[in-house]
């Protein structure tokens, strides 16, 4: 380690245990002070002391912290969680990705060309799946088939998630779900309570139109009820994404993205206030939105082309966006979780900024000082290469970001819960590890959540997960350009 990395880890150690460095020195003057007086002094000294003096030296402390304790928002534990691991047979090769867009006489050869070198820089490999409707040609997207892929996904969810946890549906008291892009009626959630036969009184929400970062969204609100609803509720928050009717069969490149990126995938989760089973706490959810601003709304957009076919546009100045997003978000959020060794750092590269030279390089916080992992939005190779490069991350902390994009591409607002699994799955999680969650979406939004481990899973935990029989594989090299 080099001399000002030793200064900088011995700074932190300082501030971090100020209040010990600060405290011992008093303790240990007053402990001299009162050897001096002797005990016979220090009794006549309190004997001295007003009845009144001595009510409100007791009374005064105990009252706020009776006080602080009933205001304070109620603690929100996650109980455990569960991803929907696709079925071979929906996988989807890239030469097979390749064969159907050719078969396919809505795409030219042009296209063609163009969504294979998207493939080749992709990060995605040869395991991500489709949905059956898209192994057609053409590709279904009626109706009946996409409810038939929301119920495939949504319920595997959710089926293995009451297993985990041996709760019964007749115990949950709150339901949020979230898919941005298909809304049928009913809704996912009035589909979820007939399936399982939830309770008559249980508070339902189905999200939409929310985009990739709808599931910590999702648990924000989740949240919200918990905190006002009886302890000991129960929170079952679904997230997902259809890709059957939004399939994009047109020829602008600007839409033919998400073809090549998105694909199935979903996460059921079950929050409540106690925390007797609970797996994690839920420290923070920070929400940042730039949707006042004509590009940070339109840049991910869903629109016509020319021929009328529906798809969703991405701006070319997305990564633009998504940092300046995550730069107001981590602006929320550092004051939150960064010790306080990193906030006078930051504090003083920014007052020597403003007072001294604006050509002073600026002072990024190391959030690897809050967190011990990472999980970004598997959104894109881009999306990874940005926050390893804005959050100055190691190939290691961004590791389970980059494997779920390999292994599942992007699974929109689910991602983050595979990026989870990935960490457990290869026993990396401890108890008090802390976990910053990032979500990027439509609007533009950018939002995070902060999770403290509480109890790990078991030494097989991945052993029933979506990483099941493929995690001993991973991480595994994924080359700049992918050629077959």
């Amino acid at each position: 380690m080099s001399s000002s990395g030793q200064l900088k880890r011995l700074f932190q150690l300082v501030v971090s245990n100020l209040l010990a460095v600060v405290a011992v020195p008093l303790a240990a003057a007053a402990l001299l002070k009162a050897a001096e007086l002797g005990p016979d002094e220090l009794l006549a000294r309190v004997h001295a002391l007003r009845p009144v003096h001595m009510f409100l030296a007791t009374f005064v402390p105990a009252a706020a912290s009776i006080v602080y304790l009933k205001l304070r928002p109620r603690a929100v534990y996650m109980v455990d969680y569960a991803c929907f691991r696709p079925p071979p047979n929906c996988r989807v090769p890239f030469a097979a990705f390749q064969e159907h867009a050719r078969v396919w006489p809505g795409f030219d050869e042009r296209s063609v060309r163009f969504m294979t070198r998207l493939l080749e820089r992709s990060g995605l490999g040869e395991e991500s799946c489709l949905p059956s409707a898209q192994h057609y040609i053409p590709p279904s997207r009626d109706l009946e088939s996409s409810r038939a892929e929301a119920e495939l996904i949504i319920f595997s969810a959710i089926d293995d998630l009451l297993a985990k946890t041996g709760v019964s549906p007749e115990e949950i008291d709150i339901l949020v779900v979230n898919c941005s892009l298909f809304a049928p009626t009913p809704s996912f959630a009035d589909m979820i309570v007939n399936r399982y036969g939830l309770r008559p009184d249980v508070r339902n929400v189905h999200l939409a139109g929310m985009g990739c970062s709808a599931g910590l969204i999702s648990v924000g609100l989740a949240r919200n009820l918990l905190q006002v609803a009886p302890k000991g509720s129960k929170a079952l928050v679904v997230s997902t994404e259809t890709i059957t009717p939004n399939y994009y069969m047109g020829k602008e490149r600007a839409m033919l993205l998400p073809n090549c990126l998105f694909r199935m995938g979903g996460a059921a989760v079950l929050l409540s206030t106690d925390g007797a089973n609970a797996r994690f706490r839920l420290a923070r959810v920070v929400r940042t939105l730039t949707g006042g601003k004509d590009g940070a709304y339109r840049c991910v957009y869903q629109e016509e082309d020319d021929r009328g076919n529906v798809g969703i546009n991405l701006s070319k100045d997305l990564m633009s966006i998504a940092g300046e997003a995550l730069k107001a978000n981590i602006t929320a959020m550092g004051p939150l979780v960064l010790p306080a060794s990193e906030q006078l750092l930051f504090a003083a590269s920014f007052m020597a900024r403003r007072v001294v030279n604006r050509g002073i390089k600026p002072y990024i916080p190391d959030f690897r000082t809050a967190f011990e992992h990472f999980c970004i939005h598997a959104g894109g190779r881009a999306v990874i290469d940005e926050l390893q490069r804005s959050l100055t991350l190691s190939d290691e902390q961004v590791e389970a970001s980059r494997m779920t994009l390999h292994r599942f591409g992007n699974t929109s607002s689910s991602s983050l819960w595979y990026e989870l699994a990935y960490v457990e799955a290869k026993g990396r999680m401890r108890r008090g590890d802390r976990v910053w969650m990032i979500g990027f979406g439509s609007g533009f939004k950018c939002n995070s959540a902060a999770w403290e481990c509480i109890r790990p899973p078991p030494a097989n935990g991945g052993a029933g997960g979506p990483w099941a029989g493929c995690a001993h594989r991973y991480p595994v090299e994924i080359p700049d350009v992918l050629k077959h």
